[in-house]
């Protein structure tokens, strides 16, 4: 995974599906696509919050449009709603131009 692009509440990233990452049934497994949608909203939290503030992930839901397949994917995440504890974040998933996932995920603002 490579994170293209993370700036002002959004972030893109870049992953390239291989064989190990696929199911039985041969499509791409849904907790890699979680994995990815969670690591992309979560750096998109990051670019908007301040350097002491460590997002944790709360609550995430995946809808799985589609079946993945080996080759590359584009995560874009973007943060839809701040506030003072609580953050929520949007993330869809494409693959050759089609999305196939889409995850909302809310971050709880840690202070240390």
């Amino acid at each position: 995974m490579r994170v293209e692009e993370a700036d002002d509440g959004s972030a893109r990233i870049v992953f390239e599906a291989r064989e190990e990452h696929l199911n039985p049934a041969g499509t791409l497994h849904g907790g890699v696509l979680a994995t990815l949608v969670d690591t992309a909203m979560g750096t998109a939290v990051r670019t908007a919050t301040g350097d002491d503030d460590v997002p944790a992930t709360s609550q995430l839901t995946v809808t799985y449009l589609r079946p993945g397949k080996p080759g590359p994917l584009e995560v874009t995440a973007r943060v839809r709603t701040r506030g003072e504890h609580l953050t929520v974040c949007e993330a869809d998933v494409e693959q050759d131009g089609r999305a196939i996932g889409h995850a909302v995920a809310t971050f709880a603002l840690l202070h240390p």
